[in-house]
């Protein structure tokens, strides 16, 4: 062997890094990626669907607003026509008409609305009961179960008899008719609520002296209690 040649020692070469660690790396990092799509792929699933089901609400909730506007507007589109009609009807009874009894029966006045007519089923003129009725437009068939805004009747007969009656009513079993003392022009008066004597109509009744004779005026239905109490208002008579 030449002494001036050294000798080569072989060389080791370190694989353990490139053969072994640099895939665990690749691996490691694909599996980093592979989760991170997977949680915004389920993240951007849980906006869409999160996002699909608030639209949903949303429209539905439009949906329910909408109708309670339009039903609100229609309930406030009939107030307003059921207003106007009121108001117009009350218009109409103006000016007021003035009725007139029969003056040997106290010359018995009041107003009335112009938009009631009034049909004299008895004008006492050969003494007895005088008797008119009031109705809007017109009176229908008289009978006990017809309705009339107003009755009017002029008995000629006292007002403790009268008033006796009407007590013996308030009486009867099964009654819910009541009676309170007022005032008209004047004079004492018995008004009596509930169901009419007789009948199955629900109204007013109001008795009061005139002279010897006693009137009676009576509204068949509650419907008609604001007309009743302003006319009662306008009564005048000769004592």
């Amino acid at each position: 062997m030449d002494n001036n040649q050294i000798p080569q020692m072989p060389q080791v070469v370190s694989a353990g890094v490139t053969a072994v660690d640099v895939p665990e790396e690749k691996d490691t990092a694909g599996l980093v990626k592979t989760i991170v799509i997977v949680v915004l792929s389920l993240a951007l699933a849980t906006f869409i669907g999160l996002f699909i089901w608030m639209m949903l609400q949303y429209n539905s909730a439009r949906a329910d607003v909408e109708s309670e506007i339009a039903v609100a507007v229609a309930e406030a589109k009939d107030e307003q026509a059921l207003r106007l009609e009121t108001e117009f009807a009350e218009r109409e009874k103006y000016p007021y008409s003035t009725f007139s009894g029969p003056a040997d029966y106290g010359q018995l006045t009041f107003e009335y609305p112009k938009t009631w007519s009034v049909y004299v089923a008895s004008d006492a003129s050969k003494g007895g009961d005088y008797n008119a009725y009031f109705n809007p437009i017109q009176v229908d068939t008289v009978s006990k179960d017809t309705i009339n805004a107003l009755r009017l009747t002029i008995r000629n007969k006292d007002f403790e008899s009268v008033a006796a009656e009407y007590n013996r009513a308030l009486e009867a079993k099964d009654s819910d008719l009541k009676v309170e003392v007022i005032e008209i022009a004047g004079a004492t008066a018995n008004r009596y609520t509930g169901t009419i004597p007789g009948t199955e109509l629900s109204g007013y009744i109001v008795i009061f002296k005139i002279r010897d004779k006693t009137a009676v005026l009576q509204t068949d239905s509650v419907h008609f209690a604001e007309d009743f109490d302003k006319l009662l208002t306008t009564i005048k008579f000769n004592a």
